[in-house]
């Protein structure tokens, strides 16, 4: 597996602690871990040092003997780092996971066996296991609407179609469900797209693109393994996620500049156009006022426990508090796609 990682090493050693705990034979598997480094001077350079130090000490600590080897790179961002580390990988199956998961004793047999069945019925798939978020202790309604609505990941429609039977244990969720937190296919599959676009340096669409390109070359689905859980130690305020969204945008227009046939399909349209910007500029300017006052009732929900609407009619309170906050999501998107336009 296939575990980036920078400045998070107390999660990365969680994550590692849960990975010498599978269920799955320690000879079968191997950890990869790639300390993504920031080589910009004598400060950044020594900082990373002692981060890969620190993960190797980790590794070696909480591993037992679990094959667990980390690499240090220049910093390139996660898709890059992972291609790094892919060319280290002996395994049939590459797993993908964030640094900040913890993963249940039984995921990595959760995704062999998800790709065993699809073995016997087509070609190759991406698998999606489940990733949870991490309830805290003084639970807002901010985290529950980040943990319960389409906010960040769309977990909770695939989980309201797979309850209707509007899907089933086969369905294809299409690459935009390409999520890399935990993400699994064939090696050879990887090694034959040419893994991640290197151009796409933040945690923004890079996994949307490689998925299709995995698609488009094999048409690979992604199927969706709900018992292959690791849980997302990853807490999310309101600042932490405009600032998510400001990124988002800029980062729009280099997957567009990178690959316009997926970033055209993604957006619908061509979100480098002349026409574009001057839609974001009319729309940046229009809706200034009413995107600062859903910034203050936005940041309010981080002060409300996540009790405040619990009753039979929670779920249509939650579903209209999330679309509440998508002129705020969009205004700020499209701030940041001005940002990167000029």
């Amino acid at each position: 597996m296939l575990i980036p990682t920078y400045g998070r090493a107390d999660k990365l050693a969680r994550c590692l602690t849960r990975l010498a705990n599978q269920t799955l034979e320690r000879s079968r598997f191997e950890v990869l871990v790639g300390v993504d480094g920031r080589a910009e001077g004598a400060a950044h350079e020594q900082s990373d040092l002692e981060a890969a130090d620190a993960a190797r000490v980790m590794a070696d600590t909480t591993a037992g003997s679990m094959r667990a080897v980390v690499h240090r790179f220049e910093h390139a961002g996660p898709g890059a780092t992972r291609n790094r580390l892919a060319a280290h990988a002996r395994g049939g199956l590459i797993l993908m996971l964030n640094d900040d998961v913890l993963p249940e004793p039984d995921l990595l047999e959760a995704h062999v066996r998800e790709h065993a069945r699809r073995a016997e019925g087509g070609g190759p798939a991406m698998v999606l296991g489940s990733a949870p978020w991490i309830v805290h202790r003084e639970d807002t309604l901010f985290d529950r609407l980040i943990r319960e609505t389409s906010m960040v990941f769309f977990y909770d429609r695939m989980h309201e179609m797979l309850a209707d039977g509007r899907a089933d244990a086969d369905h294809d969720w299409g690459y935009r469900h390409a999520w890399t937190l935990n993400l699994s296919l064939p090696r050879r599959v990887f090694e034959a797209v040419g893994g991640f676009d290197e151009r796409l340096t933040k945690a923004c669409y890079e996994d949307i693109e490689f998925g299709y390109r995995v698609w488009k070359s094999f048409g690979a689905p992604v199927r969706y393994a709900p018992n292959a859980v690791a849980h997302h130690d990853h807490r999310i305020m309101p600042e932490d996620y405009l600032r998510r969204e400001r990124m988002m945008g800029a980062a729009a227009r280099v997957f567009a500049e990178a690959s316009p046939l997926c970033s055209g399909e993604v957006f619908g349209r061509d979100i480098r156009a002349r026409a574009e910007a001057e839609y974001s500029r009319a729309f940046v300017d229009r809706e200034g006022g009413a995107a600062a006052r859903l910034r203050e009732t936005f940041a309010g929900w981080a002060k409300m426990p996540s009790t405040a609407i619990d009753g039979p009619h929670a779920g249509a309170l939650l579903r209209g508090l999330y679309e509440h906050h998508l002129l705020l999501k969009r205004w700020v998107w499209r701030s940041g796609l001005l940002d990167a336009a000029g």
